[in-house]
């Protein structure tokens, strides 16, 4: 299940500053519909993502019913990308990964 979607850089600040991507309503939807497929517990779901030139694998966060893509600094760092900035998104759900 492939995505393609832009969305703004959020920071969250907790003990450990985080940032994410939002992931949009209805992209979150399709992966609701296959949740229980490719989660491997605590509805986080495995994706393969990639920003610009940079490719990383993650888990998308739940998040009052949609999803965060989450940028660890390795994938930040590379692409330049701070809190408010606007990025395209490639996404595949890894399915049946459990």
């Amino acid at each position: 299940m492939r995505f393609v979607f832009t969305g703004r850089v959020v920071e969250w600040r907790g003990p450990s500053p985080y940032y994410f991507v939002p992931v949009p309503g209805e992209e979150s939807a399709d992966i609701r519909e296959v949740a229980t497929m490719a989660s491997y517990g605590w509805g986080v779901i495995p994706v393969e993502a990639r920003i610009g030139e940079t490719a990383f694998a993650t888990s998308l966060f739940p998040k009052d019913g949609g999803y965060l893509l989450p940028l660890k600094a390795a994938v930040r760092m590379p692409c330049g990308l701070g809190a408010d900035d606007e990025v395209t998104v490639e996404m595949t759900v890894r399915l049946g990964v459990a």
